[in-house]
């Protein structure tokens, strides 16, 4: 517990609509003096309960509520950072709470004009108050006492032309409920070629160095995984790899509910996802639309909807739709809503805990919406600022990006757009000693199924993605298609001579370390030369 909050107000000034929005932002506790007025043996009456709640300040001078919250507070402190007295109403209790708790207690009071409160009360629609009129209710000798609690209270917030979610936002201000400062505490996992550099795998092995996994983009990236091997379209791929971390699909995410809810299912992630309530639901006729006759095909698109269902996003905000039907969010999907919540909010919570939070990055630098070779590009900006701003992060939150790029550079097959200069996979074959049969098994999309074409590295291509997205750190993947040897390397001083000095020239080239090299694709597959965790 990092707080114990006693509210104080009026009747009718709206204490519990506050007490309410504390416990929906900070899943705080609340007592209930009320409760302990049931406690204490009072009838479920309004006269009997104000009778009880006058007996007990007169027989224990206003120990009743310290000593009655005591057993709940016990309950709780260890589960909840807030836990709401709600509320108290005579000087006395607020001492004996403060005496008894110390720091951690905070006493807040909410003020408002008599005439609004009185109004407030009149519109009251079947409340058992209606029977008392509002003077006689402020004439009460102890209700009297409550206007005047705004003498000793830490903070007074006036409830006056003001929603509960601001209310709440001056009640706590600077308490530290909130996070105060942009720690910078969200590392961003990004490719820096056209995709499938093996980011999947980069991700399940960096996974368990975090508190919150996080993922943007759509179904139309592939993420692979080798332990326990799984192909991730929509959860972060290192959902299996850290089964404590909380699992964020962000505002700017995509979703196709039937893969959601099956990567959901199969991967036990229940009890840990939570999906923006913003994010875009692909309709079954995106797919179609984009599988069409004279669509996508030419570009290289998977066709999994994902375009087409933002471009609607964007056209059919008007009364009649302009593109297909009607948009709708994770929010309106009735199969979704168990999973639904605010990401802002959770990132807000994971900020002040302190926790750690990896952002997984979708599809390839180079196929950038902005930065890509238009037409041949996907639907979204790929960058890592283009990522951040899909999640909701603050370009100040954060602390690393970590570029993933691959010895050799592929792109999907058929006339998907430019590559520096494209080479067969035998030349591969030849060169690193990896059968070429393998090589094929290997070179196919994870969504398509089609083979993938293949390009000498592009050293210019390495520059602009590292300044594009700021990469701190870079992480090399299909080390074996230097060499096979590289397979055997457990350690950077065994990899090739070959191997690190391309890796010496991607980091001058970069102007970054190569932080993570990964040789081959299974468990412990990953050489880790980070100074950072």
């Amino acid at each position: 517990m990092k707080y114990l909050i006693a509210i104080s107000g009026p009747v009718a000034s709206g204490k519990s609509a506050l007490a309410q929005e504390f416990i929906a932002r900070f899943k705080a506790h609340r007592i209930s003096t009320r409760q302990l007025l049931f406690d204490a043996g009072a009838a479920d009456e309004r006269q009997a309960l104000i009778d009880t709640g006058k007996r007990l300040d007169a027989e224990t001078e206003g120990t009743w509520v310290r000593d009655g919250i005591a057993r709940y507070v016990q309950q709780h402190e260890a589960t909840h950072d807030v836990i709401i007295v709600d509320s108290v109403r005579i000087a006395a209790q607020v001492r004996h709470l403060r005496q008894e708790y110390g720091s951690k207690f905070v006493h807040i009071h909410v003020s408002v004009p008599y005439e609004v409160a009185k109004e407030r009360y009149d519109k009251r629609a079947g409340s058992s108050d209606q029977a008392v009129p509002y003077d006689v209710v402020r004439s009460d000798p102890t209700e009297s006492q409550v206007w005047g609690l705004d003498r000793i209270a830490d903070r007074i917030v006036e409830n006056v032309n003001c929603e509960p979610p601001s209310l709440l936002a001056l009640a706590v201000a600077g308490l530290g409920l909130h996070p105060r400062t942009a720690e910078q505490c969200v590392d961003v996992i990004v490719s820096g070629q056209y995709g499938s550099e093996g980011k999947g795998h980069i991700c399940a092995h960096l996974a368990g160095g975090y508190d919150v996994l996080m993922r943007v983009g759509g179904p139309n990236a592939g993420h692979n995984v080798a332990y326990p091997k799984y192909n991730y379209r929509q959860l972060p791929s290192g959902t299996q790899s850290n089964t404590d971390a909380k699992l964020l699909i962000a505002a700017g995410s995509t979703i196709r509910p039937t893969i959601m809810l099956r990567e959901i299912a199969q991967c036990g992630a229940a009890g840990r996802v939570v999906i923006d309530e913003q994010a875009l639901v692909i309709e079954d006729w995106d797919v179609e639309f984009e599988s069409s006759e004279g669509g996508l095909g030419t570009i290289g698109s998977t066709k999994q909807g994902a375009g087409s269902a933002l471009a609607r996003k964007i056209l059919n905000r008007g009364e009649k739709p302009l593109l297909g039907g009607p948009v709708r969010l994770a929010k309106h999907h009735p199969d979704l809503l168990p999973f639904v919540g605010s990401v802002g909010r959770e990132l807000e919570d994971a900020y002040s805990s302190g926790a750690k939070i990896m952002l997984e990055g979708t599809q390839g630098t180079d196929l950038s919406l902005l930065h890509g070779s238009y037409p041949h590009v996907t639907a979204r900006e790929t960058t890592a600022s283009g990522c951040i701003a899909d999640a909701g992060v603050a370009s100040s939150r954060v602390r690393k990006v970590v570029m993933v790029v691959r010895r050799y550079p592929i792109r999907v097959g058929g006339e998907s757009g430019p590559m520096d200069i494209p080479i067969d996979f035998k030349i591969v074959s030849e060169r690193s000693g990896v059968p070429y049969e393998e090589i094929l098994r290997t070179e196919v999309g994870s969504v398509s199924g089609n083979q993938r074409r293949v390009a000498e590295f592009d050293w210019e291509q390495l520059r602009r993605s590292a300044v594009l997205n700021g990469a701190t750190d870079i992480a090399l993947s299909f080390s074996d298609y230097i060499s096979i040897e590289n397979r055997k390397a457990d350690r950077f001083d065994e990899l090739t001579d070959e191997t690190r000095e391309f890796i010496a020239l991607v980091e001058k080239v970069a102007n970054a370390p190569v932080s993570l090299v990964s040789t081959r694709f299974e468990r412990g597959g990953v050489i880790d030369r980070r100074n950072w965790r």
